[in-house]
C-alpha cells in the first residue's frame, strides 16, 4: 500500500544476445527502458550508434496490416468480437507461435488485397453510374453519339434551359436547320441540331442568346440507348465481382481470432522495437539504461545470469527523484482508487501514495450521495458481470469496474439506512395495489427529506475528519523532512484550534476562554518563519485570513454530500408519484423505472464528479505532491487476447 521502491538499471551485453535478452525482459514485464542522452563530454559517445529502425517500421506495418484486415472482417464478414464476449486466453507458446503468426499475416495480406480490389471496383462503379446518368436525357434520341460535322453540314448535341420554347427556337433557326428534341431533366432540355455550313454563324449566335450548352461525347459509339445497355451490363458485372469478393471475405470470418492475436503479437513487436530504439550500440555490444522495481531485482538477475553481461543496479538519488517512474502497490480495496489518482496526477516519487488514505472516504462519500438500495444492487451486478465476463485489463476499465462494485456496496448500505429502494417504489406500489395498506414507508434509521439538518451536520463532520487526515499526513511529511517547527506551528496549531472550538461548542469550557486561547495560540504560531516585527505581523494576518477562509470553505464544501443525497431521493420520489397518478400498476412500474433509470444515470456520473472534487481539492490540497511519471515497463500488453503463463 505504497509507492514501489525503484532502482536504476545499467546494462551492457553482447549484440548477439540482444534479441533473447529483450524477449526475456518483455515476458518479465518489470523493466522500463529509458532514453539515455549522449554525454557530449565523453569521447566514447562519439563511437556509439542507435540501432537500425527498419525492424520497427516493419512491425508497425504488420500491426497496421492486421488492423485493416480486422476492420474489413468487421465490415463485410460480420465479425462479432467485442461486447460482452470475454477475451480468449492463450498460452505464451500459442501467442509466440511463429508459424501461426506467419499464416495470420498471409491471411491479412489476402484480405487487404481484396480490399484494394473492392476499392478499385467501387471507383469503377462510380464512373459507370456517372456515365449512365449523363446519358439518361439522350435515351430517346436515335442518333449515333459519334456523329460529327461534315464539309457541308454542322452537327451539335446541346441543351438549353427548360424555360426556352424548343419549337420556337427551331423556327428562329430557319429552314436550313433541323432540330430534333431529346429528353429533359429538372434543369435543362436536350436536342440534336443539323444545320448548313452557310448559316452556322447565325445559328451559333441564336443558340448563345438562348443559353445553349454544347455536349461532347468522348469515346462513345452508337446511340445513347445502346451505350446505356452496355453500361448497365458493365455495372451488373461490377456488382457481381463485388459480391463475389464480399463472399470471399465472409468465408474468411473464421480467421478473425487468428488476426486478433496477430495484431496483439505485432503490437508486442512494436513495443519491443521501440525499446530497442532507445539503446546505444558499439557494433559488438549494446548499452541499456532504465528502471526496475527493487522487489523484481532477483527475477532480472536470474534472467541475465544466462548471458554474458555487465550490469549495475543503484538507488536513485534525491536529485533523480523527478525522473524516477512511479508504480503504486495497493490491495484489492485500494487498487481501484488508482483510477482517481491517475486522472488527477500520479504522486511524485518519494512522496505519499494517497490511495489507502482516500479509499475509505471516496467509497463512503459516494454511497452517501447515491444512498439507494436499488441503485446499489444495480451497480454491484454491473460490476460483477463485467469483471466475470469481460475480465477488463485496460488501464481504466480494470479499476473502474471494481470501484463501481465497491461504491455499489456503500450505496446499498446507505440506502438501507435511509430506507431508499428506487426512491419510495415499494410503498407507492403497495398503496396502488391496496389503498388501505399500512406499508407507507420503508424502515429507515433517518430520512434525507425529514432529517436534512442532521444529515448536513453529519456531512460537515465527515469533511472535518477527512481534512484532519490530510493535515496529519502533511505534518508527517514535514517532520520527515526535518521541518518539525513548521509542522507544529502549521497543522499542529490548527489541530488545537479545532479542538478548542469543539470543546467550547460542546460546553466543556467557556466560549470566552476558548476564544482567548485560540487567539493567543494563533498569534504565537502563525508568524513562524517570518523575519522582523513587520514580517511577523503581516505573516500572522495573512496566515489567519488564508487558513480561516480556507478551512471554512473546504469544510463547507462537504455539504454537497447532503445536497446530492437529498436531490437523488426527491427526483426518485417525484417519478414514482408521477407513475402512481396513472392508477395502473403496469403504467406505474414503467414510468417509475424510466424515471429511476434517468436519475440513476445522472447520479452515477454526478456523484463521481463531486466525489472527485472533494478528493482532488479539499483532501489532496493538504498534502499531495503530484507530478509523478507512470512506470511503463517493457511487457506484454494485449487488446484482444489474454496471455496466461
Amino acid at each position: 500500500m505504497s509507492i514501489v521502491t525503484m532502482k536504476r538499471l545499467r546494462l551492457i551485453a553482447l549484440q548477439s544476445d540482444r534479441e533473447a535478452i529483450f524477449k526475456g525482459l518483455q515476458r518479465l514485464g518489470c523493466v522500463q527502458v529509458d532514453e539515455q542522452p549522449p554525454d557530449q563530454t565523453d569521447p566514447v559517445w562519439g563511437s556509439l550508434e542507435r540501432p537500425d529502425d527498419a525492424a520497427l517500421a516493419q512491425a508497425r506495418q504488420r500491426r497496421e496490416l492486421g488492423q485493416q484486415a480486422l476492420e474489413l472482417l468487421k465490415r463485410y464478414g460480420g465479425d462479432k468480437a467485442g461486447g460482452l464476449i470475454p477475451r480468449p486466453e492463450v498460452s505464451p507458446g500459442q501467442f509466440f507461435d511463429d508459424g501461426a503468426y506467419a499464416r495470420a499475416e498471409t491471411a491479412a495480406r489476402e484480405l487487404c488485397a481484396i480490399q484494394q480490389e473492392l476499392s478499385a471496383l467501387a471507383s469503377q462503379l462510380g464512373k459507370l453510374q456517372s456515365q449512365r446518368s449523363s446519358l439518361a436525357p439522350w435515351l430517346e434520341l436515335d442518333v449515333p453519339l459519334e456523329t460529327t460535322s461534315t464539309q457541308a453540314v454542322t452537327t451539335l448535341f446541346g441543351s438549353v434551359p427548360t424555360s426556352v420554347d424548343l419549337p420556337a427556337l427551331a423556327g428562329a433557326l430557319g429552314e436550313l436547320c433541323v432540330l430534333t428534341p431529346a429528353g429533359k431533366d429538372a434543369g435543362a432540355q436536350y436536342f440534336f441540331l443539323l444545320c448548313h455550313k452557310s448559316v452556322e454563324r447565325e445559328v451559333v449566335e441564336v443558340l448563345q442568346s438562348m443559353g445553349c450548352t454544347r455536349t461532347v461525347f468522348r469515346d462513345l459509339a452508337g446511340t445513347a440507348r445502346e451505350n446505356d445497355l452496355r453500361l448497365q451490363k458493365a455495372i451488373e458485372e461490377n456488382e457481381a465481382k463485388t459480391q463475389a469478393l464480399t463472399l470471399r471475405i465472409a468465408a474468411m470470418e473464421e480467421q478473425g481470432g487468428a488476426l486478433r492475436m496477430f495484431v496483439d503479437r505485432a503490437q508486442q513487436e512494436v513495443r519491443l522495437e521501440e525499446a530497442k530504439s532507445r539503446l546505444w550500440d558499439t557494433g559488438e555490444t549494446f548499452c541499456l539504461t532504465g528502471w526496475l522495481p527493487a522487489e523484481d531485482e532477483g527475477k532480472v538477475k536470474a534472467l541475465l545470469d544466462g548471458f554474458c553481461h555487465a550490469w549495475e543496479v543503484t538507488d536513485p538519488t534525491e536529485e533523480e527523484y523527478p525522473q524516477v517512474p512511479v508504480k503504486l502497490k495497493n490491495g484489492k480495496l485500494t487498487a481501484p482508487m488508482s483510477m482517481v489518482t491517475e486522472m488527477y496526477s500520479l504522486p511524485a516519487y518519494g512522496s505519499v501514495d494517497p490511495n489507502p488514505l482516500m479509499a475509505p472516504f471516496f467509497i463512503l462519500f459516494y454511497g452517501m450521495m447515491m444512498a439507494d438500495m436499488g441503485y446499489g444492487l444495480v451497480m454491484m451486478l454491473v460490476s460483477i458481470i463485467s469483471i466475470k465476463r469481460l475480465k477488463p485489463k485496460g488501464p481504466t476499465m480494470r479499476h473502474m469496474m471494481p470501484l463501481l462494485g465497491l461504491c455499489g456496496v456503500s450505496t446499498f448500505i446507505w440506502g438501507a439506512l435511509t430506507g431508499g429502494f428506487f426512491g419510495d417504489l415499494l410503498p407507492q406500489m403497495a398503496m396502488l395495489i391496496d389503498p388501505n395498506t399500512t406499508f407507507t414507508q420503508m424502515p429507515a434509521l433517518f430520512s434525507p427529506l425529514d432529517d436534512a439538518v442532521p444529515v448536513l451536520i453529519g456531512s460537515l463532520v465527515l469533511g472535518v475528519c477527512q481534512i484532519f487526515v490530510g493535515m496529519a499526513v502533511s505534518m508527517r511529511q514535514k517532520i520527515r523532512r526535518g521541518e518539525v517547527m513548521a509542522a507544529l506551528c502549521g497543522e499542529g496549531a490548527w489541530y488545537l484550534v479545532f479542538l478548542l472550538a469543539g470543546t467550547a461548542a460542546a460546553g466543556a469550557i467557556p466560549v470566552n476562554t476558548a476564544l482567548i486561547a485560540i487567539l493567543a495560540l494563533l498569534v504565537l504560531t502563525q508568524g513562524y518563519g517570518k523575519k522582523g516585527l513587520v514580517g511577523k505581523i503581516v505573516g500572522i494576518g495573512g496566515s489567519l485570513y488564508n487558513n480561516i477562509t480556507g478551512y471554512f470553505s473546504d469544510i463547507l464544501s462537504y455539504s454537497r454530500l447532503m445536497a446530492l443525497m437529498l436531490a437523488g431521493a426527491v427526483v426518485a420520489q417525484v417519478f414514482n408519484q408521477l407513475g402512481a397518478m396513472t392508477g395502473n400498476v403496469v403504467a406505474f412500474f414503467l414510468i417509475a423505472m424510466i424515471g429511476n433509470a434517468l436519475n440513476f444515470a445522472l447520479n452515477v456520473l454526478g456523484c463521481y464528479v463531486h466525489d472527485m472534487r472533494l478528493q482532488c481539492l479539499e483532501f489532496f490540497g493538504r498534502f499531495y505532491e503530484d507530478g509523478g511519471k507512470a512506470f511503463q515497463p517493457l511487457d506484454i500488453t494485449t487488446q484482444y487476447v489474454d496471455v496466461q503463463e
